[in-house]
């Protein structure tokens, strides 16, 4: 059993800056690398790669590891670290916590003492509240009409459209989920919202949320449902709309990715942290 007092941040964004942060506050010695440009450093210090590796017992690689398959994401930094060379300098021996690769191939990372935080189910339950609160940010910056009162479909009905669709209903949208179980939509009606199938949706909506990551907004639904719409596709890529179709029909379409990270980095940084955590005593790190 490993006794964790040390954590080295490889790389990021503000998630990460947060997650260090409240570790830091915790009482462990935390060591970041990849922020040389960063303007607010939340009273922590940028590090070179060497002292992060010497100093830490354990690593934490952001989400995701990487963007390009070449660099660790690394937003506030100028010189991102190639992902061979952290991948050697790291080794096999301290735990490494990641989110999903990105464009990372899995084969690069199979050398290392690998979790995924972002595989677990507290992970993405979490998640789901600022995922939904930054999606309706957009509803309310992008709409020309008030949220309140305008007519939405939210599709998908897993953490993410459970949360979105009760938060749009408490603000006044006239709420209709598509999902595809019977019982989701017994519970959606006993919500006081409106239930459809995802297999066919109709209607007319100033807004669709959609959180399916599989093409659920092709040219025939787009045409039944998003005329004068915009759409907000919160599914993972590919996302769940035809592109080339909205472009055909002026159907906008909003890609909100790595929402948490954009609308409450804190909230996300404490995410990842509780994650580690949770990994660390289930592991017995």
């Amino acid at each position: 059993m490993l006794d964790i007092n040390s954590f080295g941040i490889i790389g990021g964004d503000k998630r990460q800056l947060f997650c260090a942060r409240s570790m830091a506050d915790d009482g462990y010695g935390v060591f970041l690398t990849g922020f040389d440009n960063s303007e607010d450093m939340l009273g922590l210090k940028n590090c070179d790669i060497s002292t992060v590796i010497n100093n830490s017992d354990a690593f934490i690689l952001p989400l995701p590891v990487s963007k390009d398959g070449r660099t660790v994401f690394s937003p506030f930094s100028e010189n991102p670290l190639e992902t061979n060379d952290l991948i050697r300098v790291i080794g096999n021996e301290k735990p490494v916590f990641c989110g999903i690769n990105g464009a990372l191939d899995n084969d690069a990372l199979s050398s290392l003492r690998l979790f995924r935080y972002s595989s677990r189910e507290e992970f993405a339950v979490a998640n789901a509240l600022p995922t939904a609160e930054g999606a309706i940010e957009i509803a309310m910056r992008e709409y020309d009409g008030t949220v309140s009162g305008s007519s939405c479909i939210v599709i998908g009905y897993g953490k993410i459209g459970r949360v979105l669709s009760v938060m749009l209903r408490s603000i006044g949208a006239n709420v209709t989920v598509a999902a595809r179980k019977h019982r989701d939509r017994e519970f959606i009606k006993a919500l006081g919202m409106t239930p459809s199938s995802v297999e066919n949706m109709y209607g007319k909506y100033d807004l669709i949320f959609n959180t399916v990551p599989a093409e659920v907004l092709d040219s025939h639904t787009l045409a039944r449902i998003a005329s004068g719409a915009i759409v907000i596709d919160l599914a993972s890529l590919p996302g769940g709309v035809d592109d080339n179709a909205a472009k055909r029909m002026s159907i906008r379409v909003i890609h909100a990715l790595s929402l948490p990270g954009k609308a409450a980095p804190k909230t996300a940084g404490i995410i990842i942290k509780n994650a580690v955590y949770n990994i660390i005593e289930e592991e017995e790190l």
